[in-house]
């Protein structure tokens, strides 16, 4: 472990003389042996393989020299893939779903966070919101932070963030609408377009910015992509929490007082995955001959577990569009604001660096933290180091980079076994229609009671065993795992035969999965062929 405190409420804080409260809306500027190995590998199943694995089959060439006439080489025959085969999901000694890893929640708990961020995504706005229908290709806006009371500012001006719904591909996006400026000249929005040229995974992409009056002013709009749920640094670690109401027991009842939350100390492995994706970002932007201007606490989101982009990317490029600044010392601005950022992450104090609280953080960094750390911080702020460049520093943690990677990979691995786990859903749900459209249909082909005869007789009584079976009590079995089974088995067209019962118990037939299977493509096939006839 680098981290050198357990992060407990105990932890001493230094005490920073001459520190104003801080206003958030003002921008600052196990091994496995053999045997089991083996039995992993087998339950493995060996028929998939990719599409590609055998070339594919060319006409006679009559010119060319036959290949029996030397050797007699083996002929393969490409079979077609099993699709009704249900994927194998990997060992869990391989890829553990349970446990949690540095950028991707356990199986359970991932499942709620994206149905919460969808449940997220489609809230609407309070009534009596009066905020415009549409805006320039957008609609349904919902404010996502008060629009009364403390406003935010962004520099000199007041900003609003808004979620709209993009009529032409139907996605959210991000609106912060800059209010009452007026934009003097189109050629501002020039740095807007380099910015949506950049993509970067640690970066909010910018999509588009424009003007507009539809809220009685001069407002300026930049577009960027939305992440539900997502929380600024400042939030997540350095807001202070109000007290909570606690309880405890004592020897007549309970009783209850509130109890204030003392700031934890930041684990080192976070910060250091804080600053390796952030100095990647910064990489990015310097590349690209631009400056990122916005390296601050409230302008970095924590979009999942571990993972942070920079936000705001060209806004101050725009609104300051007239002032002549030279790239080199706004890349060097960067670098000094990324050195502000740690110290206040590891001091939990947004004023870290400021008069004599520098030297109070560097004491208190070097108690909690490693001194790798320290040096980090400290390489940032020094102001005797000749220029420094993003590139010096990558290369300086590069040991660090590479544990990051490995954490991403490992992330991947385990969202690629969670998709893999959904990947069959949809069979089941197309199984599913076409009982829908075969059962209980009133009339097909003049013939009324066309579901209760031939093939259709076997659907209806598998639909029964399926659906409506009763245990010794009459009581309906509700089993979830008996219907999955079945599907699944239906699906693939097995052998093995079950035995259907008419409800009345006065006939009996003994059938295969796979003839319930040939019933219902046969029952199918004739629905479809009838629609599509002039």
């Amino acid at each position: 472990m680098d981290c050198r405190s357990s992060g407990t409420p105990e932890t001493e804080y230094p005490v920073y003389e001459g520190q104003e409260q801080y206003n958030p809306y003002v921008y600052a500027g196990g091994e496995e042996d053999d045997t089991e190995l083996t039995k992993q590998m087998a339950e493995m199943d060996a028929g998939f393989y990719d599409d590609n694995q055998y070339p594919a089959y060319t006409d006679y060439d009559h010119h060319a020299l036959d290949a029996s006439y030397y050797h007699s080489a083996p002929v393969y025959l490409r079979q077609p893939l099993d699709y009704h085969l249900y994927t194998p999901a990997p060992p869990a000694n391989f890829v553990p779903s349970t446990f949690d890893s540095h950028f991707v929640l356990p199986s359970h708990a991932l499942r709620q966070l994206l149905q919460k961020r969808s449940e997220t995504t489609r809230q609407i706005a309070p009534i009596g919101s009066n905020l415009p229908e549409e805006l320039q290709g957008y609609h349904t806006l919902v404010p996502l932070e008060p629009t009364a009371g403390d406003r935010r500012k962004f520099g000199n001006w007041y900003s609003t963030v808004y979620r709209a719904i993009n009529l032409t591909d139907g996605l959210p996006y991000v609106l912060r609408r800059i209010e009452n400026y007026r934009l003097m000249h189109q050629s501002a929005f020039s740095a807007i377009e380099i910015w949506s040229n950049l993509r970067h995974p640690n970066i909010i992409s910018v999509k588009e910015a424009f003007t507009t009056r539809s809220f009685n002013d001069n407002s300026l709009v930049f577009v960027y992509a939305y992440h539900a749920d997502a929380q600024t640094l400042f939030d997540v670690h350095l807001k202070p929490k109000p007290p909570s109401m606690q309880t405890h027991p004592y020897q007549h009842g309970r009783s209850s007082h509130l109890q204030a939350h003392l700031p934890t100390i930041i684990p080192e492995r976070t910060i250091w995955s804080y600053i390796v994706q952030i100095a990647s970002a910064i990489k990015k932007v310097h590349e690209h001959g631009q400056a990122v201007r916005n390296v601050d606490v409230t302008k970095i989101l924590l979009t999942g577990q571990n993972r942070v982009r920079i936000n705001c990317c060209g806004i101050i490029d725009v609104l300051m569009h007239d002032t002549i600044q030279d790239i080199v010392l706004l890349q060097q601005e960067d670098l000094n604001m990324f050195g502000r950022l740690i110290f206040s992450l590891c001091c939990n104090n947004i004023t870290a660096t400021s008069g004599q609280n520098y030297q109070k953080s560097l004491d208190f960094i070097g108690r909690n933290y490693s001194a790798e750390l320290k040096d980090t911080a400290m390489w940032f702020t020094s102001r005797v180091a000749p220029i420094r460049t993003i590139n010096m520093f990558l290369e300086k943690i590069s040991a660090r980079v590479v544990s990051e990677m490995e954490d991403a990979l490992d992330g991947n691995d385990r969202l690629e076994s969670e998709l893999q786990g959904e990947l069959e859903n949809a069979r089941l749900v197309r199984l599913l229609c076409k009982f829908g459209f075969i059962n209980e249909r009133p009339e097909f082909a003049r013939e009324p009671r066309w579901s209760e005869t031939g093939d259709r007789y076997i659907i209806k009584l598998f639909r029964d065993y399926v659906f409506h079976q009763v245990d010794e009590r009459g009581n309906p079995v509700v089993n979830l795992s008996h219907v999955l089974t079945c599907l699944n088995k239906l699906d693939a067209g097995t052998d093995e035969k079950i035995m259907l019962i008419a409800r009345d118990e006065q006939s009996c037939l003994i059938v295969s999965y796979k003839e319930i299977k040939h019933c219902i493509e046969s029952a199918f096939g004739e629905l479809a062929r009838a629609t599509t006839k002039q």
